[in-house]
């Protein structure tokens, strides 16, 4: 964890879970983002500042239990999620991408600029195909299951072709999944991707660590539904993922706090017993959330619920309701609709 990192949580303990880093960083480049950010440097760059090899140090990581190394800082980058895609526009890296897919809605508007000029290779996960024919030097996903054969390609068949592979570490599933995803978590992935491109990213981070400090914490430990998807069977927000690590950071009690997973389907009985004091909806393209209301308020089941009663709906882009650059703002949105709602 770098200085800057470690600063955040003196500033706001209450959003701090102690959390192992599995993710191991062998380079000069990622000492270098940290020496940054204790001196306050913002504009240099990892190279300006450590030593004259700096950019031939090799990256290497574990990733979901997958090694990878870096030679180089990638050049020309498919991005799969809109996590993905963000995370390099926040760094100034939109200039590397040379391709997206599986975007889940539209860039920020403080990235859009950066974006426009950005091609789709595929509403979904391209296949192998797609990706190969654009000659990547690295396939950036925010899902590790992206990579199958039947998806974007192996990592271990594109690492042959020459082709790395990552995955935003926060998402990984099958090795080295965050045991309980905290803000260490996510600034880590923006310190860990500024490494492999020799990019700074204290300027970002102090950002992000400021609009973190300033969000408030008024759920008063109300009670919260995270309500992804799903009609006969509700599709959650679990306990260990973004979902809880953004109610935790507004002060609600997610009802779902006990199960052992990030999203997971759930019955809409125990939504009943619980009787939430809010529903967070997720809002996409593909399922709305004035989609999920209709559900809600049609179903005899929740029709009757608190929440849905009063109106008591949160909503969150399906883009910034996972790990990410947009994790802070997402808290923020929420605070600021449980204030506008306490009215």
């Amino acid at each position: 964890m770098s200085a800057l990192t470690r600063s955040l949580f003196a500033a706001r303990p209450d959003v701090h879970r102690t959390s192992t880093r599995r993710t191991v960083v062998r380079s000069a480049a990622l000492l270098a983002v940290s020496a940054l950010a204790l001196s306050g440097c913002a504009t240099a760059t990892p190279e300006t500042t450590a030593s004259p090899d700096a950019s031939a140090q090799s990256v290497d990581l574990s990733n979901c239990g997958f090694d990878v190394s870096f030679d180089a800082a990638p050049e020309r980058v498919i991005t799969i999620k809109s996590s993905t895609t963000e995370m390099l526009l926040a760094l100034g890296l939109g200039d590397r991408i040379i391709g997206t897919a599986f975007q889940d809605g539209p860039v920020p508007e403080q990235w859009a600029s950066d974006a426009a000029g950005l091609t789709s290779i595929a509403e979904r996960v391209p296949s192998e195909e797609a990706v190969l024919d654009l000659e990547p030097d690295l396939v950036f996903a925010g899902w590790e299951s992206t990579f199958s054969a039947d998806g974007a390609g192996e990592r271990a068949d594109l690492t042959a072709l020459g082709i790395n592979t990552f995955v935003a570490p926060s998402a990984c599933q099958s090795a080295e999944q965050p045991a309980q995803l905290s803000f260490d978590d996510v600034f880590s992935d923006i310190e860990t991707v500024a490494s492999i491109f020799r990019v700074d990213a204290s300027v970002l981070l102090a950002e992000q660590a400021a609009q973190l400090a300033a969000v408030d914490a008024n759920g008063d430990s109300r009670t919260a539904l995270w309500f992804s998807s799903g009609s006969d069977t509700p599709y959650v927000g679990a306990g260990i993922g973004a979902p809880q690590l953004l109610l935790d950071t507004v002060g609600l009690t997610n009802i779902a706090a006990d199960i052992d997973s990030t999203w997971a389907p759930f019955n809409w009985e125990a939504v009943v017993d619980a009787d939430p004091d809010f529903i967070v909806l997720v809002d996409a393209d593909w399922n709305s959330a004035d989609k999920k209301i209709e559900v809600l308020e049609t179903n005899p089941a929740t029709a009757n619920l608190s929440a849905v009663k009063a109106g008591r709906y949160l909503v969150v882009p399906f883009a910034a309701s996972e790990a990410g650059v947009r994790s802070v703002e997402a808290a923020a949105s929420l605070s600021a609709q449980i204030a506008e709602l306490d009215g």
